[in-house]
């Protein structure tokens, strides 16, 4: 790891010699690729520094305590001499997390698939929640969100939406969300006060670029249609609305929420090419079966993950065992502690993973 390190520190020093000539200003490319890797190396090499610096206070404590016989002035060293080794462990730690892999699509903006599952009106009324739910974490994250596609069913439930949450690090954050959300609570339209659970499905998909998928435009077959629901007289008296089929693989993208035709096509070849990215990044997942048993879980639509229980106010997430008894805070965005531990725990099984090696 050390070697490692120490080469970290000799290329962060060569990109910084770069980024000094008068050239390379000239060269956004370049320019751009360079702030990139330094961006990158930075916290790697600011730990390590700092890990350094801890061990020769160590070696300088040790070595003062054995010349030193005030008491005052040997206690003061001791507890430097703690301190830093309490600090050492804490960056030898912080370094193997910033050493693990980097997810490619990290940085990525992500592009949200919410559909009602089972339950009928119920489901697609918890899917209208889920949905204000991520755009509220959203905002409080400074990032915009913008509607691709909605199909609602006539008493504020959504059967259906995708939107897409622009933002750094956005799949970074937001990639464990995908799979199973279950509700269970006592419907408005329950006379009896049962309690019914109803499932809904999240999809979170890393926006793919041109360079990450290319999509072959002959494969794609467009019809307009004139848009219905809300959305104002201009989108519902022309024909803005574009359906897109994608031939090989059957499917089918509707997007209405712009008025201008042009915008909406648009937006349906984003959400078809982050679809087929993400269907090419599963079959890769499932080439490699091992990597994903250490993953927390990504992706997979079918696992049950986290279930909002009305009755008890709480919310439980099943793959690391956490409930918390604030179901209104979390409904209204308050994702932090679920995201961060998640993260934590998947973190802590790609190092026993990479010790075991």
């Amino acid at each position: 790891m050390f070697d490692k390190l120490d080469d970290i520190l000799i290329r962060l020093e060569e990109i910084l010699n770069e980024l000094n000539e008068p050239t390379v200003a000239n060269d956004t490319a370049r320019f751009q690729k360079l702030m990139k890797e330094q961006s990158d190396l930075q916290p790697i090499a600011d730990a390590y520094r700092e890990y350094k610096n801890c061990r020769q206070t160590v070696e300088d404590s040790l070595m003062m305590l054995d010349e030193e016989s005030d008491p005052e002035m040997r206690e003061m060293l001791k507890e430097e001499l703690s301190d830093a080794k309490k600090r050492i462990e804490e960056l030898e730690r912080e370094l193997k997390i910033l050493l693990l892999p980097k997810d490619p699509n990290d940085e990525k903006n992500v592009i949200v698939e919410i559909r009602a599952g089972a339950g009928g009106d119920e489901a697609a009324l918890f899917a209208a929640e889920i949905y204000r739910m991520y755009v509220k974490f959203a905002e409080s994250q400074n990032w915009k969100t913008d509607m691709m596609s909605l199909n609602e069913n006539g008493i504020g439930g959504f059967k259906e939406v995708t939107f897409m949450i622009n933002g750094k690090g956005a799949y970074s954050r937001l990639k464990y969300e995908s799979g199973v959300h279950r509700v269970q609570r006592v419907p408005e339209t329950e006379s009896g006060g049962r309690i019914h659970t109803s499932t809904i499905t999240v999809a979170i998909m890393p926006e793919a670029e041109e360079i990450d998928f290319h999509l072959d435009m002959n494969d794609c077959k467009f019809d307009v249609f004139r848009a219905s629901g809300n959305g104002g007289q201009c989108v519902n008296t022309t024909d803005s609305a574009v359906r897109l089929t994608h031939i090989p693989t059957g499917i089918v993208i509707s997007c209405q929420d712009e008025k201008s035709q042009l915008k909406n096509k648009d937006k349906a070849l984003k959400v078809l090419r982050s679809r087929l990215y993400e269907m090419e990044l599963e079959k890769r997942h499932d080439e490699e079966a091992e990597a994903r048993r250490s993953q927390v879980g990504t992706g997979d639509r079918s696992e049950k993950i986290r279930t909002y229980n009305f009755p008890q106010g709480r919310v439980t997430d099943h793959r690391i065992k956490l409930t918390l008894h604030r179901l209104d805070g979390v409904l209204n965005g308050d994702l932090e502690e679920i995201i961060d531990s998640l993260t934590a725990a998947d973190q802590a099984a790609k190092l026993t993973k990479m010790n075991d090696k």
